[in-house]
């Protein structure tokens, strides 16, 4: 039986890596106004393709 390298990660600890990688796009640009959606989705799509990668089963 092959073990799974797959991890669970609770909705607390994604929402607050998605918080800090849009705050960080956010800095880069200056903090101008009218872009907070953009980087939020931005992030939230940068951290689960991470998440993707890193955790996939490995055979």
């Amino acid at each position: 039986m092959q073990k799974s390298n797959k991890r669970v990660i609770d909705r607390e600890e994604l929402q607050k890596m998605i918080a800090e990688r849009a705050y960080c796009k956010a800095e880069k640009r200056g903090f101008v106004v009218g872009h907070e959606m953009e980087d939020w989705l931005e992030a939230e799509s940068e951290i689960k393709n991470q998440y993707f990668y890193w955790f996939q089963d490995v055979e």
